[in-house]
């Protein structure tokens, strides 16, 4: 059986660690693409992991490359491209520089890779995708966000760090935007089975969703320079993972809404299912008038940014 062939689109951070994850996970052969200036950048970064391989003991064949025809036939892409935030910016203010670069990807992928899974990562996330999908024309089920199993990650996290348990035990959901607006679902977040609403007094839980609103943010003040990319690149990793081996893990994604949720014709962060049909089906959870709120509120700073995009 031929190996899967997984392009990731921008060498930076994420791209350099989701390409040492795939090869660690043996999910597929990996090319790393980026602008011409960075080529010998990207090539050192592949040949730096492919020299770790027998020391790991996994097979991967990684190379990096400035050249679109490269990437020709990719199963998964994995777009990291754009320009990170630096301390004092919001992801918004990324979005004129990001789309230009955004649309370019897109137009590159659909000549040379039109039947990959596109998984994007870019901010500002939500109206970022929803243009990739536009100037692409792919089907829904094949352009999906990420933004949720990281936003996911970071309240578990939290939780597991605030209980003193296995995050392993944690299971919670995070819905909406990219970004302040996000929606955690603390009545969904569930310790070992038992309701976290249950183990934690309101106090505690809410500056725990605050903080994950802000994790983000938390990290690029830290970093000084930059922003997360560990925690953004295993996710990455875990929906590609989920539609190579068609896992059908139910994971929260920025997908196009049909009329779920009651909203139509964006892009927003959902429960969905990945497999081998890239993401085959939207999960409706049954909100109380609160949680409907906070999600339409989200949905609007998603419109805000879509329309920037002129899209």
């Amino acid at each position: 059986m031929a190996r899967k062939k997984i392009a990731l689109i921008g060498g930076g951070q994420i791209g350099g660690i989701a390409a040492l994850l795939i090869a660690q996970k043996e999910l597929g052969d990996v090319v790393i693409l980026d602008i011409p200036e960075k080529e010998g950048f990207v090539k050192g970064k592949a040949l730096d992991i492919q020299e770790s391989t027998p020391i790991g003991g996994y097979d991967c064949n990684l190379s990096g490359t400035s050249n679109w025809d490269d990437i020709a036939g990719a199963d998964v892409t994995i777009i990291t491209a754009g320009v990170p935030r630096k301390p004092g910016m919001s992801r918004e203010d990324l979005l004129d520089i990001n789309l230009k670069i955004i649309s370019n990807v897109a137009e590159n992928i659909k000549r040379v890779a039109p039947n990959a899974f596109n998984i994007i990562t870019t901010n500002p996330l939500d109206s970022m995708v929803y243009a990739f999908k536009k100037v692409t024309g792919f089907p829904k089920q094949k352009v999906v966000g990420m933004a949720g199993v990281l936003d996911t990650g970071r309240f578990r996290t939290f939780v597991a760090m605030e209980l003193g348990v296995s995050v392993e035990d944690v299971a919670a959901t995070v819905l909406g935007g990219h970004g302040p607006t996000m929606v955690p679902l603390p009545r969904l977040c569930t310790v070992g089975g038992v309701p976290l609403t249950e183990l934690l007094p309101k106090e505690k839980i809410d500056a725990i969703v605050q903080r994950t609103r802000d994790a983000g943010t938390e990290i690029v003040k830290l970093l000084g320079n930059g922003s997360a990319y560990f925690s953004p690149a295993a996710a990455v990793v875990a929906m590609a993972e989920s539609y190579l081996k068609d896992k059908k893990r139910v994971l929260p994604c920025a997908a196009y809404l049909e009329g779920e949720y009651g909203i139509n014709g964006y892009y927003l962060g959902v429960p969905v299912i990945i497999g081998a049909g890239g993401v085959e089906k939207v999960l409706e959870i049954k909100l109380t008038d609160e949680e409907r709120d906070m999600l339409m509120n989200s949905l609007e700073a998603v419109k805000k940014a879509v329309a920037a995009t002129k899209l």
